[in-house]
C-alpha cells in the first residue's frame, strides 16, 4: 500500500470516528421530542373524493398526535365497502349513504363531513351557468348539445364512472331522480372520478361530476353554477348551492380492529381534524347542522324543479343510456346490438304513442282507421244531445307534409342536430345512424338524411 493511500484512509477513519457520536446524539434528540406513536396500522381503502377531502390530511394529524399510521388506497367507493366488509380493509370512505344492500346493512356508515357535488367541464368551456332541469334533461339523454344550454354549437360529451355503486355518481343520481341507480346516458366510463376529472381536462365539450375538493386547485377544470350560485364552503354551509353531500366513514363493527377504527371516526370531531378538513374547502360535519335538517326538503324541491319523483322500484332506464354504455365498451357484441334492437322499439312506440295529441272532449261510436300526417284540435261546442245526436264538434285539421322516405335536409347556420331532429319529428339517434355519425358534430351545408329510407 502507497504512502499516500494509507495517509487517506487514516484521516478517513478519524473523520469516522469524530462524526459517529455527533450523528448519534442528533437522531436520539428527534426521537426523544417525537411524541410516543402505536406501532398499529390501519388500512383505509374508498373513493378518491373521500382521500382528497377527508383521510388524507386528518390521517396526517392523526399520526403527529400519536396514534398511529394510517394506511391509505385510494380507488372507488365499491372497493373500499368490499374491503371493510371481508376484513380486507378497516376504513372506507364513501360519498354516498348506505344503498340498503345486504353488505351495506351490516356496515356503519357515520357522516364525517360536508362536500358539493360539483358539475365539471374544460376551463376553457364558455358555458357560465345550468339549472338543475338541464343537469337532469343532460344526464337523462334528452339534451345532447352546449348550444341547447346557451353554449357553443357542440355535443355535450358525458363522463361517468363505471361502478354503479360509486359514491360521487350515486349521491348525484339519488338527487336528480329520487334513486342512486338511476342509468343515465353516459358513453364514456372511468374507474374513478381522478380519471374522469383527467378526462374532462382533455376535452372542451366534456361533462361530469366531481366533488368541490376533489377538483381544488386544478386550474384545468371549472365547475359550473348550478341555478346561479357558485359552489363554494360559503354557500354549500349556508345551503344555497344544491348539490351538497355527506361525506362517509365505512367500519365494520365485526372487525378485530373495530375499536381502534371507531377511535379513528371519532378523532374526526376534534379540532386538529376539523382544521384538517377546512384545509381542504371540506365543511366539519357537525358545522352543517342545518343542512342535515334541510336535506329532506331540499331533495323534494330538487326532484319536483326536474319533474322526478323518489322511487323504491327498479329505475326506468334513460334513452338510449344502455345502447350508448355498451357501444363504448363492446360495439359489436350480442348484447350491444340487443340494446340497440331495444331503443329502436322504444322510438317506434313513442312515434305511436303521439299520433293523437292536444285533443279534448269525449267521442263514443266513432271508428278511425288513421290519422297519420294530420295536426290540429278538434273543440266540443255545449249543445244538449238527444237520441242518437251528440254534441256539436268542430275540428280544423291540417295535412301536414309526408316525410317520404330518403328526404333530405341541408344544414344551415344557427342548426345544431337536436333542432334538427325536432323540426322532421325524429330522434337524434335516429339522425346519427341514418347519417353514420359518430357524434353530434355537423358542418355548415352538409346534407343529412332526415327520414328512414
Amino acid at each position: 500500500m502507497s504512502v499516500r493511500l494509507a495517509r487517506l484512509l487514516s484521516v478517513a477513519l478519524i473523520g469516522a470516528c469524530i462524526t459517529a457520536p455527533a450523528f448519534a446524539r442528533s437522531h436520539s434528540k428527534t426521537r426523544a421530542g417525537t411524541p410516543a406513536k402505536s406501532t398499529s396500522t390501519l388500512i383505509w381503502r374508498g373513493d378518491v373524493a373521500t382521500a382528497n377531502g377527508v383521510v388524507d390530511e386528518v390521517a396526517n394529524a392523526w399520526e403527529k398526535t400519536g396514534h398511529g399510521h394510517i394506511e391509505l388506497q385510494p380507488f372507488n367507493t365499491a372497493s373500499g365497502i368490499d374491503a371493510v366488509a371481508t376484513g380486507t380493509a378497516d376504513l372506507a370512505g364513501s360519498a354516498r349513504a348506505s344503498d340498503g344492500s345486504a353488505q351495506n346493512a351490516n356496515l356503519t356508515f357515520t357522516p364525517v363531513a360536508w362536500d358539493g357535488l360539483v358539475i365539471i367541464t374544460q376551463a376553457s368551456n364558455p358555458i357560465d351557468s345550468l339549472t338543475l332541469k338541464q343537469v337532469h334533461d343532460i344526464y337523462y339523454g334528452k339534451i345532447h348539445n352546449w348550444s341547447e344550454v346557451g353554449g357553443r354549437n357542440a355535443p355535450i360529451d358525458v363522463y361517468a364512472v363505471a361502478s354503479p355503486g360509486d359514491g360521487v355518481e350515486y349521491s348525484l343520481r339519488s338527487l336528480l331522480f329520487g334513486r342512486g341507480n338511476q342509468p343515465v346516458a353516459a358513453p364514456r366510463l372511468y374507474v374513478n372520478t381522478r380519471k374522469l376529472e383527467e378526462g374532462i381536462a382533455l376535452n372542451p365539450n366534456g361533462l361530469g361530476v366531481a366533488t368541490l375538493a376533489g377538483i381544488s386547485g386544478n386550474s384545468k377544470i371549472k365547475a359550473i353554477p348550478i341555478n346561479g350560485k357558485r359552489a363554494t364552503v360559503a354557500n354549500i354551509a349556508d345551503g344555497s348551492y344544491p348539490l351538497f353531500t355527506p361525506l362517509y366513514l365505512v367500519t365494520n363493527p365485526r372487525s378485530p380492529k373495530a375499536a381502534q377504527a371507531q377511535a379513528f371516526v371519532d378523532f374526526l370531531q376534534t379540532e386538529p381534524a376539523k382544521a384538517a378538513l377546512r384545509k381542504h374547502a371540506v365543511l366539519p360535519y357537525q358545522d352543517g347542522a342545518a343542512l342535515a335538517a334541510m336535506d329532506s326538503s331540499r331533495r323534494s324541491a330538487i326532484l319536483a324543479e326536474v319533474g322526478a319523483r323518489a322511487s323504491h322500484v327498479a329505475p326506468v332506464s334513460a334513452p338510449g343510456a344502455t345502447y350508448a354504455a355498451r357501444v363504448a365498451v363492446a360495439p359489436t357484441s350480442p348484447d350491444t346490438l340487443a340494446a340497440k334492437l331495444a331503443l329502436e322499439k322504444r322510438h317506434a312506440a313513442s312515434k305511436e304513442e303521439a299520433r293523437l295529441t292536444h285533443v279534448s272532449g269525449s267521442v263514443a261510436g266513432v271508428s278511425v282507421s288513421g290519422t297519420a300526417h294530420v295536426e290540429g284540435a278538434a273543440t266540443t261546442v255545449s249543445q244538449p244531445a238527444s237520441g242518437s245526436t251528440f254534441g256539436k264538434v268542430t275540428a280544423d285539421a291540417v295535412q301536414s307534409r309526408a316525410r317520404s322516405a330518403g328526404a333530405t335536409y341541408k344544414v344551415n347556420k344557427g342548426d345544431t342536430l337536436s333542432t334538427i331532429a325536432k323540426k322532421h319529428g325524429v330522434d337524434v339517434t335516429d339522425l346519427r345512424r341514418w347519417n353514420h355519425l359518430k357524434n353530434d358534430r355537423i358542418r355548415l351545408g352538409q346534407v343529412l338524411q332526415v327520414s328512414n329510407g
